[in-house]
């Protein structure tokens, strides 16, 4: 186990003040949340984190400098002398007192960190809350998946992502936060979620959009068409004379709502695409068509 004082780069002599700013200091550096992905800041933050909890508690810095601790507060030998006295004599539990600066823990500074509010007076005390970010492509969100996140003392969790989430949606993770002192059980962990757009799919509430090409023939021919949904391919049929613009609604092929279980529908917008490269026979085709078959497509918007 690492020597907690270099771990938070401060002497052996260091005040308590000394040691909370250094803290400080390297918390801000190395908290996941600015170096996502990064294990190494990842295990280097856990061993600060863990240093901080052992040199911030008065008795528990004592107890470690005399060798009756080791860095990860195990045990190295019988408990005697003073600290027995102090704690048959019905002391406080913990040494308070000017030198020390009073009672903190690492929840206090992460309360500040990230603004929430310390909870300081008790020996007992829950952990304080931490903050991820995850992002999720647009498919993770409709359909729910599993996301795997590294947390803030290095372990990774399993997430479930719920069908239909959404960017700025916020999961709770009861128990994973900071530890907890004196006995008190853990924070939680909130991951706020950011959803990676799509190429080809929009979403509006439960319903899926989507614009899709079709060609010349289809357009005015009719016929089926492949068409990608979020569930996966699908053969739909463009009736003839389609326009561009022309929408389709597939009935159920949204998104499930959470609580209703009800899926949204999608919406399929048909654009009609020439070829790249207009050959003499659709030229002659057309020319020869529009003669005897003349239209104003701008008629209706006073544009003719």
């Amino acid at each position: 186990m690492k020597d907690p004082y270099k771990v938070l780069e401060v002497s052996k002599t260091a005040s308590a003040e000394d040691i909370k700013r250094s803290y400080r200091k390297l918390a801000k550096e190395l908290h996941p949340d600015l170096n996502p992905g990064n294990e190494k800041a990842a295990a280097r933050f856990s061993d600060v984190s863990q240093a901080y909890d052992l040199l911030s508690d008065p008795d528990k810095r004592k107890r470690f400098d005399a060798g009756e601790i080791d860095a990860s507060g195990q045990e190295t030998a019988p408990r005697g002398g003073f600290y027995q006295a102090y704690t048959h004599a019905g002391g406080r539990g913990k040494y308070h007192g000017p030198e020390f600066g009073g009672d903190f823990a690492a929840e206090d500074i992460f309360a500040d960190l990230f603004g929430g509010r310390g909870q300081r007076g008790g020996r007992r005390r829950k952990g304080a809350d931490v903050s991820y970010t995850a992002r999720i492509t647009f498919l993770e969100a409709a359909l729910g998946d599993k996301k795997r996140l590294q947390l803030a003392d290095g372990k990774t969790l399993d997430v479930n992502i719920p069908p239909g989430s959404e960017t700025g949606q916020t999961l709770r993770l009861k128990g994973q936060g900071m530890p907890g002192a004196g006995g008190a059980g853990a924070g939680d962990a909130y991951i706020e979620l950011n959803v990676d757009p799509h190429p080809f799919f929009t979403r509006e509430g439960r319903n899926i959009h989507l614009e899709l090409p079709i060609t010349l023939q289809e357009a005015v021919l009719g016929g089926s068409v492949s068409v990608p949904t979020i569930h996966g391919r699908l053969s739909v049929k463009v009736p003839a004379g389609s326009n561009s613009g022309k929408t389709l609604r597939l009935k159920g092929k949204g998104i499930s709502g959470a609580k209703s279980g009800t899926a949204g529908d999608q919406y399929v917008k048909l654009k009609v695409v020439l070829p790249d490269k207009v050959d003499d026979d659709l030229r002659d085709f057309v020319e020869g068509w529009a003669e005897n078959h003349p239209y104003d497509p701008r008629a209706k918007i006073g544009m003719s």
